[in-house]
């Protein structure tokens, strides 16, 4: 089961910063952009759990050349006639094409794409909220992380040792 992300020219170092986290979240195994937006603003560190140092994260001039071999590719838009998520089944092999936060897909994206999903929500979510909830989509349906404490000892922050009893 692999997933890899791909953003179109992404603007807000936050928000890539956010993904990463996401992907190591939820495990996708890399992150590719296209444009220069992001490598302007990339000198605000906004990887906070230092993900990219596990997960790739690899600028390209075009995403349909880093279409892992065998993924079916997944555009994440408010389009109509787009599977709402609820309903969508993802694919074993994912590369999940985000929009940039200020603009839409090309239809020269859409036009090698397999699959247009959009999550049904009042007004759009910026691209990390997007990534997030498409991603723990994917790990709710597909499956891939144990439900338990020790999940959680291994996944909350340092400064988190709360233990509930009823």
């Amino acid at each position: 089961m692999t997933a890899k992300i791909g953003l179109i020219n992404p603007k807000s170092p936050s928000n890539v910063g956010a993904v990463l986290r996401a992907a190591g979240c939820y495990g996708a195994e890399q992150v590719f952009f296209t444009g220069t937006r992001y490598l302007n603003a990339k000198k605000f560190h906004t990887d906070t759990k230092n993900v990219a140092e596990r997960i790739p994260l690899t600028c390209v001039d075009d995403l349909a050349t880093a279409r892992p071999a065998g993924a079916t590719v997944v555009v994440i838009e408010l389009i109509e006639g787009a599977t709402p998520l609820p309903e969508f089944v993802h694919p074993e092999n994912a590369f999940y094409i985000f929009g940039p936060e200020d603009g839409s897909i090309s239809k020269d994206v859409l036009n090698w794409c397999d699959e247009v999903v959009y999550i049904p929500t009042i007004g759009c979510m910026n691209l990390a909220a997007t990534c997030n909830v498409v991603l723990y989509d994917r790990q709710a349906k597909l499956g891939g992380v144990e439900s338990s404490d020790q999940t959680i000892i291994q996944s909350r922050d340092t400064n988190n040792k709360m233990i509930w009893q009823k």
